[in-house]
């Protein structure tokens, strides 16, 4: 008795050590605390239990993988007959899982969560967490049927145990995955079901967390889309209900759950107001409003570096890199390569230190493709062809190939390749457009299609075109199609010699790259201007417009300048396979020092 009692105090005064040490971040006594209690040969409870902690531990803590492994697979092993140790049991599972996913060994983990899960059933909360997981699972190794089937079953699941909020979490992640699928139409239809349910949910904060969930995926799914106009009240109302999530009167989130079904959050509130930024940034972005866009930027790059000041979380460096591959767009826009350069090289840094490279796999593409664009910026089409050629090979994203196409359409135009670019059109004609989702991209397809009429002195088939994406561009108020199309509409008018026609369409031009802004619009328009000017007899205008053409050459000069001669960055223009080069770190001093896109992690 007495025996057993000295025994029970030095579980209790080990435990309780290993626990001080753990919460004063000194993990290898904590370890050490926990290994000693083997020695008193504990009964099975206590033995599976410091199994798992152990396993913990080093999995997180220490590069010891191997034995941490080893201890998980004992608290799962040795729960197995234990009843009532449901959480033992599944957290070893969960964890293991975890361990093995990181190792690369998908299988293995999808294994152990199918077990667990088999064995879940009863328990709503652990059954739940696993479906999340093994979900999350297979749409990172893009088997999004089966992740699409693993959440149906989780939302069946949590209307069988009344539980409102958990089933909402459940088709909300499923909409997700059926946005990364372009699956519209069930998008939609998930999402009204969601908005049912979420009406149903009695906890107010977690009714107010779930609108704004719904919201963003409103707002994502309908970017991808191009629906930048239909967009905007929509994100107005996430922008105001994000304000109210973040106040300082909302309850912290581990305060919001009233039980085990409600401790599923997607992101953290201070997570999600970043991805409200992000969504900001991008809708900006494609609707031309360019200045708009970099002043979200930068208050989403200065947010970030506050929540990374407090802890380091991956998604902050995917939130990171998005942002920094949407600003690298804009300058790129607005004629500063500069600053693009050093954001790119950020972002390329960024990727490169993330854990096993993971944002260099997923973001490899979007960076080639940005580097074909900054290649064509400075006239170098070989390297251009070459970035974007990458892009297409790294990528399964249809709306990403696209973009690359119609880019390297354009370099075949100027390079007079045209075996090259009729096969490509033919293959985009084949490929895409008896099923374009994206409004910009179809309208985008038909501005090179008009470029290429153009190129060949098919004026009427030219303007037939550029008719059609000047129309799309006013009806969602893609800024930047509008201008883009006006202008070599009115580059059209001038080579038939309707000079009225051609000054109706390049004045506002002119006006919407001023908006944007956009200096190659602006060098493009001036040009025709001042010809225009010369064939009317206008000499004081068209001295005008030689100065500003000048101008915004003189611009375009000192910037290529400065990136080519200046620039370590500007190497990366050669990375065509592998990682990258490493370069220097920079400050880009026009932002706070610190990537839908386009598919955000499923977390719980």
């Amino acid at each position: 008795m007495a025996a057993s009692q000295s025994q029970d105090r030095a579980y209790i005064a080990l435990l309780g050590l290993a626990e001080y040490f753990r919460t004063t971040n000194n993990f290898k006594k904590a370890i050490q605390c926990l290994n000693a209690l083997f020695a008193f040969n504990p009964p099975k409870k206590v033995e599976s239990r410091t199994h798992l902690q152990l396993g913990q531990l080093l999995f997180s803590y220490t590069n010891n993988i191997d034995l941490a492994k080893s201890h998980l697979q004992q608290a799962w092993t040795l729960s197995q007959g234990i009843q009532g140790f449901d959480d033992i049991r599944f957290d070893a599972a969960y964890t293991l899982s975890q361990l093995y996913q990181e190792q690369n060994q998908s299988h293995a983990a999808k294994t152990i969560l199918r077990q667990a899960i088999e064995n879940s059933q009863h328990n709503i909360y652990w059954h739940s967490k696993l479906l999340f997981q093994i979900a999350r699972f297979h749409a990172n190794d893009k088997e999004y049927s089966l992740a699409s089937e693993l959440l149906s079953i989780g939302a069946d699941c949590a209307e069988e145990n009344n539980a409102p909020y958990l089933k909402t979490q459940f088709l909300l992640n499923r909409a997700m995955i059926l946005i990364i699928e372009r699956k519209s139409n069930d998008v939609n239809l998930i999402l009204n079901q969601a908005n049912v349910c979420i009406e149903t949910i009695p906890n107010p904060h977690l009714k107010e967390y779930s609108r704004v969930f719904h919201l963003i995926l409103q707002v994502a799914n309908s970017l991808l889309l191009g629906h930048v106009k239909s967009v905007k009240e929509i994100l107005k109302q996430l922008q105001r209900m994000i304000q109210t999530i973040i106040n300082a009167n909302w309850p912290q989130d581990e305060q919001l759950f009233q039980a085990p079904t409600e401790a599923f959050l997607w992101l953290a509130k201070e997570q999600l107001f970043v991805l409200v930024y992000v969504l900001t940034v991008s809708q900006s972005m494609i609707s031309g409003f360019l200045e708009k866009s970099q002043k979200y930027t930068e208050k989403a790059l200065t947010q970030i570096e506050k929540l990374r000041a407090q802890e380091e979380k991956p998604v902050l460096s995917l939130f990171q890199v998005v942002l920094l591959e949407h600003i690298a767009l804009c300058r790129l826009i607005m004629g500063n390569r500069a600053c693009a350069l050093k954001e790119l090289s950020l972002a390329k840094d960024i990727c490169l230190e993330s854990t096993d490279k993971s944002l260099l796999k997923s973001h490899s593409a979007q960076l080639h493709c940005l580097l074909g664009l900054y290649a064509m910026s400075i006239n170098r089409q070989d390297r251009a062809e070459m970035q974007f050629v990458t892009s297409l090979q790294e990528t399964n994203n249809r709306e990403l190939k696209l973009f690359n196409n119609l880019n390297l359409a354009i370099i075949y135009l100027r390079t007079g390749q045209e075996d090259k670019l009729s096969n490509l059109l033919n293959h985009i004609s084949t490929e895409y457009q008896p099923n374009f989702n994206n409004q910009a991209l179809l309208g985008s397809y038909y501005w090179v299609q008009g470029l290429n009429s153009y190129y060949k002195g098919n004026y009427h088939e030219a303007k037939r075109f550029l008719r059609e994406s000047l129309k799309m561009g006013n009806a969602e108020d893609l800024n930047r199609l509008t201008s883009c199309s006006l202008v070599l509409l009115s580059q059209v008018f001038l080579s038939i010699g309707n000079s009225k026609e051609a000054m109706n369409m390049v004045v506002p031009a002119l006006q919407l790259a001023s908006k944007i802004p956009d200096v190659n619009v602006q060098l493009w328009g001036s040009s025709i201007q001042r010809q225009l000017y010369k064939m009317l007899g206008d000499v004081q205008q068209e001295r005008e417009a030689i100065m500003q053409h000048q101008q915004y050459s003189q611009v375009l000069n000192n910037d290529q300048f400065e990136c080519t001669n200046k620039m370590i960055e500007h190497n990366l223009i050669d990375w065509i396979s592998g990682e990258p080069p490493i370069t220097p770190k920079v400050v880009v001093t026009d932002v706070p020092s610190t990537s839908w896109a386009n598919n955000y992690p499923m977390r719980n």
